[in-house]
């Protein structure tokens, strides 16, 4: 899992080798001993304080010293902070809201100074789309300062924020865009490989910790705390994320060769299954598509091999006793969603607040509550002159990234079209679910933007030509 450790050189904001990032390992290191240490003698009401506090501390190390680590390391924070705040709360008690939660937020939040160093040329950059968007989401900022406690507005509004800077930051590091690539490959294989391996262990297992966390919450939806009764959400804090992290990694995994490719898979698809998270069993089939449609025939005869492995290796592990009446009922509800509960609860409530989202002008503003579809979070949060902001930034840099340049190096690069395929996953499951925030707006944002970098670099290598 090793990457090649990198600084910034800030006279012309490249990459370039350095010898020894021990410091940052250390860092690291020491954070992670301090979280499980803290975990396991009860110290969780320290850790409230202290894992933010460090993380940021951390962060601020990467992002200025080891700028691809910095990326490493806040991905990490996305998939992992949910299963730390469990553990802290398992031994001292549960606390809601929780303070370690923020830890990601505040982590990606360093990715402001890349901005404000960025905003007297962004316009010649390229970088106004990011500026529209960040426009739409401070106009909800602004209401919700108007309705709602400041604590609650600002709360609310680093989970909006967070995957924008994110991809604005991914965005201004074209120039060393196969540097972050295989970063991101490599984070993305560990990811599906550690986080799929957990959620077997939670279905089989139902470790207390997470059944805790189930019991207090009262989220009956995820199943009963139980062995062999919940619905994965892995170290995630509920099956929709997880699904929709999952849906991403596999595709990814795409784009990524080696020994533990199939492993990873095997155990990503299984968990992904038993998140029972219907939508993004969809995203992922016309991200598999917009995939298959992209690549060259070469790449997609691999595509076609690599999915009749993974069926002849999964498909049997589907219909055997632990997992047969978890992932078959769910998948034959899709062909009578008009006699599904839940289908029809939605329904429901999707009839009950339209109307009411339709006619949301100014809107609530950040800070009311974050809704399940994507409609309504941002006609309440950010009212229609907001979303128009956001949407048309989003719109233009998704327009861009179809409309880059298609020359035989970037025709060659799986890891660009797997970008793009998640973008498209993302999007199709924007109008019923809330993929603009958190943990699966980072999804969103993050390769779209990394997608975006990938055509600049390929632009610019083919104007300077082969001798540079």
């Amino acid at each position: 899992m090793a990457i090649n450790l990198t600084t910034v050189n800030p006279s012309v904001g490249r990459l370039r080798p350095r010898a020894n990032a021990r410091l940052a390992w250390l860092a690291m290191g020491l954070l992670v001993v301090m979280t499980a240490l803290c975990s396991a003698t009860g110290l969780g009401k320290i850790l409230n304080i202290a894992f933010p506090g460090g993380c940021l501390a951390v962060g601020a190390l990467l992002f200025f010293r080891h700028p691809v680590h910095y990326i490493g390391f806040t991905w990490w924070l996305w998939f992992f902070t949910p299963l730390v705040r469990r553990l802290a709360d398992y031994r001292s008690g549960f606390v809601d809201p929780s303070p370690i939660l923020l830890a990601p937020h505040l982590v990606t939040m360093l990715s402001l100074l890349t901005l404000f160093a960025y905003l007297p040329s962004i316009y010649r950059r390229g970088g106004l789309p990011f500026i529209l968007a960040l426009t739409g989401v401070f106009y909800g900022l602004l209401i919700g300062l108007i309705q709602f406690p400041p604590t609650t507005a600002i709360v609310a509004l680093l989970d909006w924020l967070s995957p924008l800077l994110l991809g604005f930051h991914l965005f201004t590091k074209w120039q060393d865009y196969p540097v972050y690539r295989q970063a991101l490959k490599q984070i993305f294989l560990w990811a599906t490989l550690l986080m799929g391996a957990y959620g077997l262990f939670q279905y089989f297992v139902a470790p207390e910790w997470d059944a805790f966390w189930l019991i207090k919450t009262s989220f009956t939806s995820a199943g009963k705390p139980e062995p062999l009764a919940m619905r994965v959400w892995s170290t995630l804090n509920s099956p929709g994320p997880f699904g929709n992290t999952m849906k991403s990694c596999l595709l990814l995994l795409l784009s990524v060769e080696g020994p533990l490719v199939i492993p990873a898979s095997i155990v990503g698809y299984l968990t992904f299954l038993l998140a029972s998270v219907r939508s993004s069993w969809g995203g992922w089939l016309v991200g598999i598509a917009a995939y298959s449609l992209s690549v060259k025939p070469k790449h997609q005869i691999r595509l076609f091999i690599t999915l009749a492995i993974l069926l002849l290796l999964v498909v049997p592990l589907v219909t055997i006793d632990p997992f047969e009446d978890k992932i078959l009922i769910r998948l034959e509800s899709l062909g009578d969603l008009s006699n599904d509960g839940s289908a029809t609860v939605r329904r429901e409530t999707f009839g009950l607040l339209l109307g009411p989202a339709l006619s949301s002008f100014i809107g609530k503003g950040i800070g009311d509550k974050l809704y399940d579809w994507g409609i309504f979070a941002f006609l309440f949060n950010l009212g229609w002159i907001g979303s128009v902001f956001y949407m048309a930034g989003l719109g233009l840099l998704v327009c861009r990234l179809f409309q880059g340049p298609d020359g035989p190096e970037i025709r060659n690069d799986k890891f660009f079209y797997c970008s793009r395929a998640i973008v498209v996953s993302c999007l199709v499951q924007l109008p019923l679910g809330s993929v603009m925030a958190g943990v699966l707006g980072a999804s969103l944002w993050g390769f779209l933007a990394i997608g975006l970098a990938a055509q600049k670099y390929y632009r610019q290598q083919a104007i300077r030509g082969p001798d540079g």
